[in-house]
């Protein structure tokens, strides 16, 4: 998506370490136009698997998924990072490596959001490693919904995680995929 890939080069920050500093857009401060051209594209490409509900993890992958939500008319629950008072006593939760915090973080969903049978599509703001996205999918399977599909808005083509997520045997779409990182730079895979 070349508006996405644009805003990248423009506002994106090669931290180094495969880090990809966004937040100026995407997470801490959001481009809504941006967001809700990312959500449009995202309604289309996954216009004919039939999701349900969009699942996301707490915090970066709440505006993607809230405009595709928009775009598809479809409820977004998203996996809250810490369990607040008024989410009930039995959760759904699972651990899952934090890149960019460099720890083990919870993924909890309360099971009023997220039930059985429902035909869940998974939206988030990066593909790296897949460990996040394969919380999320545990999750989801934990629940009794099926995962019908992933969507990030950047893949990190040169991480593993778009192998990690082959078992789940769903469609893997990413908006903008980058092919390295090194030295700076801030290298696109070819369209």
């Amino acid at each position: 998506m070349e508006m996405l890939k644009e805003r990248i080069i423009e506002s994106g920050q090669n931290l180094g370490g495969g880090i990809l500093k966004v937040d100026g857009f995407v997470n801490h401060q959001v481009d809504a136009v941006l967001m809700d051209a990312c959500g449009k594209e995202f309604a289309r490409l996954f216009s004919q698997i039939g999701a349900t509900k969009i699942l996301t993890a707490e915090i970066s992958g709440i505006a993607p998924a809230v405009f595709t939500g928009k775009h598809m008319n479809l409820p977004v629950v998203y996996a809250r990072k810490s369990k607040p008072i008024t989410m009930p006593d039995q959760v759904f939760l699972t651990l899952a490596p934090s890149h960019t915090k460099g720890r083990m973080v919870e993924l909890i969903v309360s099971p009023e959001y997220l039930a059985g049978g429902e035909r869940v599509l998974i939206i988030d703001d990066f593909l790296a490693s897949g460990a996040t996205i394969l919380g999320l999918a545990r999750l989801a399977r934990t629940a009794g919904a099926n995962l019908v599909g992933i969507g990030t808005l950047i893949e990190k083509s040169f991480e593993s995680g778009r192998q990690t997520l082959r078992e789940l045997n769903v469609p893997i779409i990413s908006l903008v995929s980058i092919a390295s990182m090194e030295n700076g730079q801030i290298i696109f895979e070819e369209d």
